[in-house]
């Protein structure tokens, strides 16, 4: 069964997704550098699928399964140089 993105908001330090099985999940937008150095408008230009949110703009997919397991993107973090 797939647990799908419903609705998506977002205050100063975190976003909102609210899930089609009645849950609201929220994550610190630290999480994500991409949403959270973006302005107003670029977070508002997402698009819903049965998987996960995307940011065109961004170059962003966040997936529901992800947000659940509690996955931010860590990319690069803890890598040594």
């Amino acid at each position: 069964m797939t647990i799908s993105a419903e609705t998506v908001r977002f205050d100063e330090d975190a976003m909102w997704v609210g899930l089609a099985d009645g849950r609201v999940v929220g994550v610190p937008l630290a999480w994500f550098p991409r949403l959270l150095h973006a302005t107003h408008a670029a977070r508002e230009a997402y698009a819903l699928s049965a998987f996960g949110i995307h940011w065109e703009a961004l170059d962003e997919d966040i997936s529901v399964a992800g947000l659940l397991a509690g996955r931010g993107d860590m990319g690069g973090v803890g890598r040594v140089a």
